[in-house]
C-alpha cells in the first residue's frame, strides 16, 4: 500500500474526524451498524458523513418539537427541514422522530442524541464564536426592543458583551410599537418571532413562549372559570390597548383550530405589568405573556384559566437585516444569544 504524502495529512485528519464523529453519534443514537475499515488505501467512514446543518435542523425540530416552528426560526421552508431530518435518519440508520400531521415526538434514539448534541452544538458555536475573536470591538451599537426582550439581553447577554468588550457603547430602547429598524437608524430589534419581517435574520431568544389567561383567586371564586375561550364574553375581562390604537384580540386555540376573542371589559391597560397588577387586585381576568404572571402564579396571587387553550408560540427573536454589513459589536451580541444557558 502506498504510503501517504505529507500533503494528504490535513484530508486524512478531516476523514478521520468526521468518521470518529459518526461513530460518536452512533454510540449517542444506540445505532449498532459495523464499521468498515481501512481497506485499499480507503478510509471509508462506516456510514456517509452526518452534515452540521441536518444535526442542527434536528436539534431545532427536536427542542420545539414543530417543524413550523423549527422552520421559522432558521428561516427556511419546512420541507428543507423534512429533507434534512429524512437524510439524517437515512445516514444513521435509525428513526429519530414520530411525524403526525399535528404533532412531532422523539423515539428514545432521539431522546439519547439531543441530550448529548444540544450542548456540543452550544459548546461548539462558542468556539467558532471565539475564533478569531477581535479585542478591539467597539463603538455604538443601538437595539430597539419591546420590554420584555430588553429585560432578556439585560439578564442574559449584555453583561457578558460589556465584560467582554468593554468599548461597545449599548443603546436599549424599548417601545411598543414595531418600528423599522433600518429606516429609524438601528442595528438590531427584538420582537416575537411572528413579528420578524420576512427580510431579516432573527436569534431565537429563549425558546418558545405562551400567553396565557389569569384572574386572582378571588375572582375565580366569586365568577367561577370559564370553560372555554368563548365564555369570556360573560366575565370582566382586562383589555389591552396596543400601540397602533387597536383593541388585541385575546389568541387562543380549541381543537388545532385559532380562536379569536374581541372580550368585554370596563378597563383597558397599555402596558403588561399593570394588567398583571389589576388582575392580581380581583378585576377581572386578564391576557399576557407568561413571564409577566409567573411570580404570581408561583406565589398563588394568580391562577391560570383555560390553560388547555394556550398553546406555545415561538418566542422572541434578536433580528437584523439580511442584506446590510454586519457590525462587529453586533456579531459579538449574536454570538453571546446563541450559546446562553436560559
Amino acid at each position: 500500500m502506498p504510503r501517504p504524502s505529507p500533503d494528504d495529512a490535513p484530508v486524512m485528519n478531516q476523514r478521520f474526524m468526521a468518521i470518529s464523529f459518526t461513530a460518536e453519534i452512533k454510540r449517542w443514537t444506540g445505532c449498532n451498524k459495523t464499521a468498515q475499515s481501512h481497506v485499499a488505501g480507503r478510509w471509508d467512514a462506516p456510514m456517509a458523513d452526518v452534515s452540521l446543518t441536518e444535526l442542527r435542523a434536528f436539534a431545532l425540530v427536536a427542542q420545539h418539537r414543530s417543524f413550523r416552528r423549527a422552520a421559522d426560526i432558521a428561516g427556511v421552508a419546512r420541507p428543507t427541514l423534512s429533507h434534512a431530518l429524512r437524510s439524517l435518519e437515512q445516514r444513521l440508520g435509525t428513526r429519530l422522530l414520530h411525524r403526525t400531521t399535528r404533532s412531532v415526538a422523539l423515539t428514545e434514539a432521539g431522546e439519547r442524541l439531543l441530550a448529548r448534541l444540544a450542548p456540543a452544538l452550544r459548546a461548539l458555536d462558542d468556539m467558532l464564536g471565539n475564533v478569531g475573536a477581535n479585542p478591539n470591538v467597539g463603538g455604538p451599537l443601538r437595539i430597539n426592543a419591546n420590554e420584555g426582550g430588553a429585560r432578556w439581553l439585560l439578564r442574559h447577554a449584555v453583561p457578558l458583551l460589556l465584560e467582554r468588550h468593554p468599548r461597545v457603547i449599548l443603546e436599549l430602547l424599548t417601545e411598543g410599537r414595531l418600528v423599522d429598524i433600518v429606516a429609524e437608524g438601528f442595528d438590531a430589534g427584538v420582537r416575537l418571532r411572528e413579528a420578524v419581517p420576512q427580510d431579516m435574520v432573527a436569534v431565537p431568544l429563549g425558546g418558545d413562549t405562551r400567553f396565557i389567561a389569569v384572574a386572582a383567586p378571588s375572582y375565580v371564586a366569586g365568577h367561577g372559570e370559564p370553560a372555554a375561550p368563548q365564555e369570556l364574553h360573560t366575565h370582566r375581562c382586562i383589555r389591552q390597548r396596543l400601540p397602533s390604537g387597536k383593541s388585541y384580540r385575546w389568541e387562543f386555540e380549541r381543537g388545532g383550530e385559532e380562536v379569536l376573542v374581541d372580550v368585554p371589559g370596563a378597563l383597558t391597560l397599555d402596558h403588561s405589568g399593570l394588567m398583571v397588577e389589576a388582575a392580581t387586585d380581583g378585576l377581572g381576568i386578564t391576557f399576557v405573556p407568561e413571564p409577566y404572571a409567573a411570580e404570581g402564579l408561583q406565589v398563588g396571587r394568580l391562577v391560570q384559566v383555560l390553560a388547555d387553550s394556550s398553546p406555545p408560540v415561538p418566542g422572541l427573536c434578536l433580528y437584523n437585516a439580511r442584506n446590510r454589513r454586519t457590525p462587529a459589536a453586533l456579531q459579538a451580541l449574536i454570538d453571546i444569544v446563541r450559546t446562553a444557558e436560559v
